[in-house]
C-alpha cells in the first residue's frame, strides 16, 4: 500500500506470471496477452514481425471469453462458406 497526494490508501494489484506473445523485431516494443489473441501464432500489430511466447509478470486480469481463438476461427470458416456459396 502507498500514500497518495490525495490522502487515500491504494491497494497493489495482485500480479501473476501469464504468458504473452513478444515482438522479435529489435527495437520494437509490442507484446500482447495469449489469452486475447485471436491467432495461434500471432504477427505484432506494430510492425507486422512474428511473434514468440514468453513469460510476464502482470496484473491478474480474467477473459471471461476464454476461447476467442476457436471462436475466431469458426467466424472464419463460416464466411467463407458463406461467400463461396
Amino acid at each position: 500500500m502507498y500514500f497518495s497526494a490525495r490522502n487515500k490508501y491504494f491497494e497493489a494489484l495482485p500480479v501473476e506470471n501469464t504468458q504473452i506473445w513478444s515482438c522479435t523485431k529489435e527495437g520494437c516494443k509490442g507484446w500482447m496477452r495469449d489469452n486475447f489473441t485471436f491467432e495461434y501464432q500471432p504477427v505484432c500489430c506494430l510492425c507486422s514481425s512474428p511473434m514468440v511466447s514468453k513469460m510476464k509478470m502482470l496484473p491478474l486480469l480474467v477473459n471471461s471469453n476464454d476461447e476467442l481463438k476457436a471462436i475466431r476461427k469458426s467466424v472464419q470458416m463460416n464466411s467463407t462458406r458463406l461467400t463461396t456459396s
